[in-house]
């Protein structure tokens, strides 16, 4: 089977680290920032920044009903940090979740905690909290892998997985590597149901 090509939204934000950890794990990964950069990606990565820039720079470059096709064709998506607002219900709607802005506090308050993942082994993840939201309502379709807090703070609802931390800034790929693991299954489905 040909290697998963991802795309890493790169508007705005830490992207580049994203893009080096899932080329370490095998993936095609390339920076997607025009509607014709998303044409062939089996997966999607949106990362951390500013979550209101990224917004608008969806919107300036005409990304979002693109993201939204990938999304509604059954591809997987990955968003971290303000990614997950902008994947949340009140942006692009890809989670039926919403995401509260800066909920642990602004810059000052970035913080690193272990959290107990679901789904990614018992050991836990080292993960870094950079002006981090949290999930202030869940639909109920939605699994909360990992809550900080009482907060949950990693998500997943068929093939969109979201965290309010950044994985990519640590040495860890467990957490790309369950979003790789999505985006084999979403591919593998895809195929079939294109056979049938």
């Amino acid at each position: 089977m040909p290697e998963l090509r991802v795309g890493v939204l790169a508007i705005q934000g830490g992207f580049e680290a994203h893009v080096e950890m899932l080329r370490q794990l095998g993936a095609d990964a390339r920076e997607v920032r025009l509607p014709a950069d998303l044409v062939g990606l089996d997966g999607l990565v949106v990362p951390g920044g500013e979550s209101t820039a990224i917004a608008k720079g969806i919107e300036a470059a005409g990304l979002a009903g693109s993201i939204r096709a990938h999304h509604d064709a059954g591809r997987a998506v990955f968003g971290t940090c303000a990614g997950m607002i902008v994947c949340d219900s009140e942006h692009l709607g890809l989670i039926d979740a919403t995401a509260e802005r800066n909920a642990f506090g602004r810059q000052l308050q970035s913080f690193e905690a272990a959290l107990e993942i679901e789904g990614i082994g018992d050991e836990p993840m080292r993960a870094v909290f950079i002006r981090a939201p949290w999930v202030d309502r869940c639909g109920p379709d939605v699994e909360v892998l990992a809550t900080y807090e009482g907060h949950p703070v990693a998500i997943r609802e068929g093939t969109v997985l979201a965290c309010a931390f950044h994985p990519e800034l640590t040495d860890d790929p467990r957490l790309h590597a369950l979003f790789m693991a999505m985006t084999t299954s979403s591919r593998a489905r895809e195929r079939e149901e294109a056979e049938t």
